[in-house]
C-alpha cells in the first residue's frame, strides 16, 4: 500500500496587504474643452507586500509619492493601473458600498493634525465618527468606548466635551490616532504622523505608535522624510525615489548596508551626535562623509528616462541613461532597483 506524499508544511506567511504594478497618474488639462496635455506621474510601478503584525517603512524626499501611495491603498484614491490586495480579496476599483465592510479594517492617520479634525466638532464626536458612520454600538455606549480610546493614547478621558483648538499639536494628533483605532483595524497607513510636530513630541507619538501596536496587534504603513525616525519602528523599509520604490529591505541591513546610491545619499544626511566621527569616517575612506546631490528632483510630469536617478547619481552611465533597473534581490530579502548597487554581494 503507497502512502500518498503530504505536501510539505509552507512557511511563508500570507501577506496581509499585497500590491503590484501600482500606478497612478493626475491628468494635467488645458483649455475649455479641458483636453489633457499631459500627467504627473505621481506613482509609477509600485509592487511591495505588508505582513501581518509588521511596520513597513517608507521614506523619501518630498514630492516622491509617498503620501499618494498611503492615500491609494486605503483607497482614498481611485488607481490608474495594478492592483491592491487586502487579505487576499481584491479591493482596486471596488465603490463605496463595497469599501464600507473594508474600511474598519484599513484606516489612515493624517499628516497635519490641525486640518484633519473638524474645529466645530468636540473630541468626542470625532473620535465617535466611526462607529456612528459603521453603524456600530459598542458595549458600554458610545462615550464610554471613546473616552477609554482617549485613555489609551495618553489623553484624559474627561475632555471628551473640548474642541480640537484647546489641544497642543501633539495631543491633537493622539486624537487622530484614537479616531483611527476606533473600529480595531487590521492596517493602519500613517502619513507622516510626526513631521507636523515638535522635535520633543515626535518621540512620545512614534513610542505610543509602537506600544499599540504591541498591544493591539496593529500592521502599520508608516511614510516618513525622517530615516531616523523610521529606524526605530519599521521592521521593513521601501525607499522611494519619483514614484518608484528603489530599495527595500530590513532595517539591519539597509542602514548597515545600503545598496542603492540614493539611499546611501539620504544616510549621509541623517544627523550625527558626534560630528567628529563623520569627520574620521570620511579621512579614513568610510562611508562617514556627507553626500550632496547635484541638482533637483526632476519633474514626475517629464520623468527622466531609464533610471530616474540617473541625473543625480555620481555611479551614471550610458545603461543607466538608456534601461530602467528592475527591483530585484541581490540578497535574500534585499531588493534594489540600481545597474551599479553599492555593497553587492560579489
Amino acid at each position: 500500500m503507497t502512502i500518498p506524499e503530504q505536501p510539505a508544511p509552507s512557511d511563508e506567511v500570507v501577506p496581509l496587504l499585497k500590491v503590484a504594478g501600482l500606478v497612478k497618474h493626475f491628468p494635467i488639462t488645458k483649455g475649455l474643452l479641458r483636453r489633457q496635455v499631459g500627467a504627473v506621474q505621481a506613482v509609477d510601478g509600485l509592487t511591495f507586500d505588508v505582513r501581518p503584525g509588521e511596520t513597513l517603512g517608507v521614506v523619501g524626499e518630498s514630492g516622491c509619492g509617498k503620501s499618494t501611495m498611503g492615500r491609494l491603498i486605503t483607497r482614498l484614491l481611485e488607481p490608474t493601473a495594478g492592483t491592491i490586495e487586502f487579505e487576499g480579496k481584491d479591493i482596486t476599483h471596488l465603490g463605496v458600498a463595497g469599501m464600507r465592510p473594508i474600511r474598519r479594517d484599513v484606516q489612515m492617520i493624517f499628516q497635519d493634525p490641525y486640518s484633519s479634525l473638524n474645529p466645530r466638532h468636540t473630541v468626542g464626536t470625532i473620535v465617535g465618527a466611526p462607529f456612528k458612520l459603521q453603524g456600530i454600538t459598542p458595549e458600554g455606549g458610545v462615550k464610554k468606548e471613546v473616552q477609554r480610546l482617549l485613555g489609551l493614547v495618553g489623553l484624559n478621558p474627561e475632555h471628551y466635551n473640548r474642541y480640537p483648538h484647546e489641544f497642543s499639536g501633539g495631543q491633537r494628533q493622539r486624537i487622530g490616532i484614537a479616531r483611527a483605532l476606533a473600529l480595531k483595524p487590521k492596517l493602519v497607513v500613517a502619513d507622516e504622523p510626526v513631521s507636523a510636530l515638535d522635535v520633543s513630541i515626535q518621540a512620545q507619538v512614534v513610542n505610543l505608535l509602537d506600544d499599540l501596536q504591541d498591544e493591539l496587534g496593529l500592521t502599520y504603513v508608516i511614510i516618513a522624510h525622517d530615516l531616523s525616525v523610521i529606524r526605530h519602528v519599521s521592521d521593513r523599509i521601501a525607499v522611494m525615489y519619483l514614484g518608484k520604490v528603489v530599495e527595500l529591505t530590513d532595517r539591519t541591513s539597509l542602514y548597515a548596508t545600503p545598496m542603492h546610491p540614493y539611499t546611501k545619499a539620504l544616510l549621509s544626511a541623517v544627523p550625527v551626535p558626534d560630528p567628529g566621527r563623520r569627520k574620521r569616517g570620511a579621512a579614513s575612506g568610510g562611508s562617514g562623509g556627507r553626500i550632496l546631490l547635484k541638482g533637483d528632483v526632476p519633474s514626475p510630469i517629464a520623468p527622466p528616462s531609464g533610471c530616474r536617478f540617473h541625473t543625480r547619481c555620481w555611479k551614471a552611465t550610458e545603461v543607466c541613461r538608456q534601461q530602467e533597473p528592475p527591483l530585484q534581490a541581490l540578497r535574500t530579502g534585499h531588493q534594489v532597483a540600481c545597474h551599479h548597487p553599492e555593497n553587492a554581494p560579489a
